[in-house]
């Protein structure tokens, strides 16, 4: 096998030409392989094996610098670059992450996880090699769904001023992670099927090329021209006219014209984008039949494709995708608006049955966030579904056009709390934080499926900015048999005792209930309440609890800075000195990736870690 001689990053180029085919086809079998155990970013990786490996043969990593945006995408590069050994511990506690990561390996310029940062990130790598007088070549690669994103067109903006070599590499599937839409997807299309222009440019090329003595002086006198005559063919040509020299389309599965297309880029003078034609999910049947299924799995069966862990039950995105869709039934100003993540916020449910009130945005949740202010401005009821670590992307707009004007939009904040796998970059561990700092925001997290619908009819009757947050995976049933009203403000008392009272909201309530099960094996009281509402927090609740208690255990999946536990203790030193608050929340720090229940423990958050504070 080729693969097992690829140990560094520049051992790809001792690799014969004409063997780069079989060495793709090795690395997508590995992929497939290690992935399938794992779990991990599958589609995204099988489309990107041939461009990682023209970057490592047109580049010197680590020396040259190649940003990858996102980074779901660079599994092939940590392969090429040494790590190929590490993949059986992809995403595990301890392991090599699933996004690049300075600490693994000096190839890796730039820690990322989010979308449409890799220009932004790499220019500024640009500058600070011109301004030290270094020589190495600075690229970012980013992928056409990332290129909708308000960011990306920021740094081409900026990108257009260089004087000096600056590479971006547009790898273009025609995805993110759901299909693309919005003009730049339209612009793009419009590029790859034009086939006039692109054997329009080689031929020519080509025929003045042969002409004997003069040939190539006609080739050289004819680039100045170039611009006319792509603008006559391909109308508007729009990163040429930003001042960006356009190469491209390159076919992103052919190593050679890859390579060969990269180090002319090299050669520029000033900032060049490559475009590159890739098929998400290449070399695997189903992931290129359903490249959106594909773009992060959990474990499955190479064989079938069909995940190895069935459903338990239904997930909490399962319940707010049937509850919307129930509440838009009877109410037509309900409005849905997703940033390119329909699948996964629970949205492409409502998208078929209300096609015509539903708005994906691309990778935009600045946009999103200031457009839903406007529907709601103009009398409509939108609610923005997306991921806790995905709406931080949005604070200002939150902020600045939804609440300042107290308008009525609905986050629905998917994935709240530890997510696992993804690491620091997805961990929705902030929210409560940002989210609460806020005027006029009101803030609940409910304690399992029941609890979410009925927040979500509240939060749509609410008048006001209103978030509700719920974590990822199969949706709690426990406690069921508590249901009172969702009262503004207002908290749920649970098991009323004394000395010891845990007040707990969202995931924690049943880590609050397990806690309280073993405090009563110890024969000790304990008091549990589900607090529901973060911002404002129920006062008069904290009031009855400070009768006749000596103890109160805060409970969050949220860091402690900001979060519910702090405002409990201030009211409590405020109005019932003496009265001990203990806190259980995620200490001040990233958390890294790995199974959320080993996490859990080793961020002290679990019931025995919990017990062992308590005692």
């Amino acid at each position: 096998m080729i693969l097992e001689n690829i140990n560094q990053a520049d051992d790809i180029k001792k690799v014969n030409p004409e063997d780069y085919p079989v060495l793709a086809e090795e690395i997508r079998q590995f992929l497939i392989e290690k992935t399938s155990e794992t779990g991990g970013h599958l589609a995204s990786n099988l489309g990107a094996v041939e461009l990682t490996m023209a970057i490592f043969l047109a580049f010197d990593l680590p020396e040259d610098k190649v940003i990858w945006d996102v980074g779901h995408q660079s599994y092939t590069h940590k392969i090429l670059s040494g790590r190929k050994n590490a993949f059986d511990e992809l995403r595990k506690f301890g392991g090599i992450a699933g996004f690049p990561k300075t600490g693994e390996s000096p190839c890796d310029a730039f820690n990322t996880g989010h979308s449409s940062t890799s220009i932004s990130a790499a220019l500024g790598m640009a500058q600070a090699r011109d301004l030290k007088g270094e020589q190495h070549s600075v690229a970012a690669v980013i992928g056409d769904g990332a290129m909708t994103g308000g960011m990306a067109f920021e740094a081409l903006n900026n990108a257009s001023r260089m004087n000096r070599n600056f590479i971006i590499i547009l790898n273009d599937n025609e995805m993110s992670i759901a299909k693309n839409v919005g003009g730049l997807s339209n612009y793009l299309n419009g590029i790859r099927t034009n086939e006039n222009y692109i054997s329009f440019k080689e031929k020519l090329a080509d025929s003045l090329a042969n002409i004997p003595k003069v040939g190539d002086r006609l080739v050289r006198r004819l680039k100045t021209t170039k611009d006319s005559i792509k603008k006559m063919v391909v109308p508007g040509m729009f990163f040429e006219d930003m001042g960006i020299t356009y190469l491209g389309p390159v076919d992103g599965h052919d190593v050679k014209k890859l390579r060969k297309a990269l180090e002319s880029a090299k050669r520029v003078d000033h900032a060049v984008l490559v475009h590159v034609k890739t098929v998400k999910g290449k070399g695997y049947l189903p992931a290129e039949k359903n490249p959106a299924m594909f773009h992060g799995v959990g474990s499955f069966d190479v064989k079938t494709g069909l995940p190895v862990k069935q459903k338990t039950g239904p997930e909490y995105s399962d319940i707010f995708s049937e509850t919307l869709c129930e509440l838009a039934k009877e109410d037509n100003s309900i409005v849905a608006v997703t940033a390119a993540m329909p699948d996964g916020t629970g949205l492409s449910r409502f998208s078929v049955e209300y096609p015509d009130r539903f708005f994906d945005v691309g990778i935009a949740e600045a946009h999103a966030v200031t457009s839903a202010a406007g529907m709601a401005a103009g009398g409509l009821k939108p609610v923005v579904a997306v991921y806790s670590s995905f709406l931080q992307r949005g604070f200002d707009q939150i902020l600045h056009d939804v609440c300042i004007q107290n308008l009525h939009v609905v986050f629905a904040i998917d994935r709240a709390g530890l997510v696992g796998a993804d690491g620091e970059t997805h961990q929705g561990i902030f929210d409560l934080s940002y989210l609460s700092c806020i005027p006029n925001m009101t803030v609940l997290a409910p304690k399992n499926a029941q609890e979410l619908r009925e927040d979500l009819h509240f939060a749509l009757d609410y008048h006001g900015p209103v978030a509700v947050r719920y974590p990822r995976g199969t949706a709690y049933t426990e406690l069921s048999e508590f249901n009172a009203p969702v009262e503004f403000g207002k908290a749920e008392m649970l098991y009323e005792e004394n000395d010891t009272a845990i007040l707990a909201v969202g995931s924690m309530v049943s880590t609050g209930k397990h806690v309280r099960e073993k405090l009563k094996a110890e024969g000790k009281n304990c008091t549990l309440v589900n607090m529901r509402f973060i911002k404002p927090v129920d006062t008069d609740m904290l009031d009855r609890i400070a009768r006749n208690h000596s103890r109160i255990i805060t409970m969050e999946e949220n860091v402690l800075q900001g979060g519910m536990g702090l405002v409990v203790s201030d009211y409590i030193a405020a109005h019932h000195p003496g009265i001990e608050v203990i806190h259980i929340a995620i200490p001040d720090g990233y958390v890294e990736h790995g199974d959320v229940t080993k996490l859990r423990h080793e961020l002290g958050i679990d019931s025995d870690s919990i017990l062992e504070k308590i005692r």
